[in-house]
């Protein structure tokens, strides 16, 4: 591994792993281009209040429930959001955002931009209530695309139906003041996976979290 190599990967350091809920919070896209598009449906898809801030914006951006301001990013525009995304290729005004947000101590993310990113974006996958991500901390996107596209294969539509059951279920319990963290999920888990049809080849051993699942053909 050359040196240049080795400092890259040093750069990236250890993220620690959390999911927002970003219902009806405000969100800011800065940008008007596909990559833009993409990161506002993904967040539209979490339930953000999004506002979109661009000199040009693409026409699907007006079939989307969001606010469109079509200028030039201005200094003060971050201050009323809790999240920022920028999509901009422009490395000038990114640097500018980042630097406000930073001040104003607001998350920003800048696309493909790590040097840019007070926190960095995973691949997801999406089963229902299940979601499943894949990082590399900025290191490399296009590895984290490839383990999705291949988890895509391993988790099914399917798993999407034994979450909600285990999800009714933990709602009984607590309904009837059982704790869950007192609760053998193995056995339910077995079960609900059983009904779905769903082939878990270890369960028998284990049900950590580093388990391989696959979906039955």
């Amino acid at each position: 591994m050359t040196e240049f190599v080795g400092n890259w990967l040093d750069s990236f350091s250890m993220q620690f792993p959390v999911n927002l809920n970003l219902v009806g919070r405000p969100v800011l896209v800065v940008g008007g281009g596909r990559i833009a598009l993409r990161k506002t449906q993904q967040l539209l898809a979490a339930g953000g209040n999004i506002t979109v801030i661009a000199p040009e914006i693409i026409s699907e951006f007006h079939d989307l429930p969001v606010t469109l301001i079509e200028r030039t990013y201005i200094e003060g525009d971050a201050s009323s959001f809790r999240l920022v995304i920028t999509a901009t290729g422009n490395n000038e005004v990114d640097q500018c955002i980042f630097d406000e947000c930073e001040r104003l101590g607001i998350w920003v993310n800048s696309a493909d931009d790590p040097e840019r990113c007070s926190f960095t974006l995973p691949a997801t996958l999406r089963r229902g209530s299940l979601m499943v991500t894949v990082s590399t901390g900025g290191a490399s996107p296009a590895m984290a695309s490839f383990l999705r596209s291949e988890l895509e294969v391993l988790i099914g539509p399917e798993f999407a139906e034994v979450v909600a059951q285990l999800s009714i279920q933990r709602a009984q319990f607590h309904a009837n003041g059982i704790s869950t963290e007192d609760v053998d999920w193995k056995p339910l888990i077995s079960q609900a996976l059983q009904q779905a049809h769903i082939e878990c080849p270890h369960l028998s051993a284990t049900l950590s979290p580093a388990i391989t699942m696959r979906a039955s053909s």
